[in-house]
Parts: C-alpha cells; structure tokens; sequence
C-alpha cells in the first residue's frame, strides 16, 4: 500500500514562498482579470532595471513584502464591494532603491530616491 504525505496548511506556503516569494496570490488565469496593483509596481521597478517581473526577487532584490503588505496595497484603491469607488489619493513608499507612487487610479510611478 502506498503511503501517503500530508501537507499541513503553513507547508503550502512555505513551499510557495521558496519557490517564486515575489508572487502574489492572484489568478490569472481569466484574462479578462486585471493585474493587481502590487503586481504592477513590480513589473515598474523590473521594467526600470531592464529585467523580468518574475526575476525581481531575493536575494538580489527586495521583497515587496518586506516593505509594504501587497494585499493591503491592493485593497487599498479597489471597487468597494458594493461598487462604490475609494477615495483619491496615493502610497508613497521606497522600494529596490525607488521610490514608489500609486495613486488611486491605479498608476504607478517609479523614480529614483532623492
């Protein structure tokens, strides 16, 4: 009889942290799905240093979680549930030697720290 290995619920997130840490928990498969905000703040800065979105990860770079929760980032601007827009303004924050804007809208300005 063949033995079977169970995974523990902290497992899967550690096997997925190992793996691609720069990740977010974003399906996307249904391209019709925009991309979240905290995607397209890696995508800038991967854009910025001539790279891949997918290469912009530890140790040669900073790990977004590491200085702002990309869940709450992109929560902060999204459609309310019940359809109401959030209210304008933006996120400052530095980031792999930028530094960072989102603003409401959705943009993302990448420049360099001052």
């Amino acid at each position: 009889m063949e033995s079977k290995t169970w995974l523990r619920p902290e497992d899967l997130y550690l096997i997925d942290v190992r793996v691609r840490p720069m990740l977010l928990s974003v399906d996307r498969s249904d391209a019709t799905v925009s991309q979240s905000v905290s995607f397209d703040v890696i995508a800038a800065v991967a854009e910025r240093e001539g790279i891949d979105p997918l290469n912009l990860e530890p140790p040669e770079y900073e790990a977004l979680y590491d200085v702002i929760n990309p869940e709450a980032l992109d929560s902060l601007f999204a459609t309310r549930e019940n359809g109401r827009q959030r209210p304008t303004g933006c996120v400052e924050f530095p980031f792999c030697g930028y530094h960072i804007t989102v603003a409401s809208d959705g943009e993302v300005e990448v420049s360099d720290l001052e």
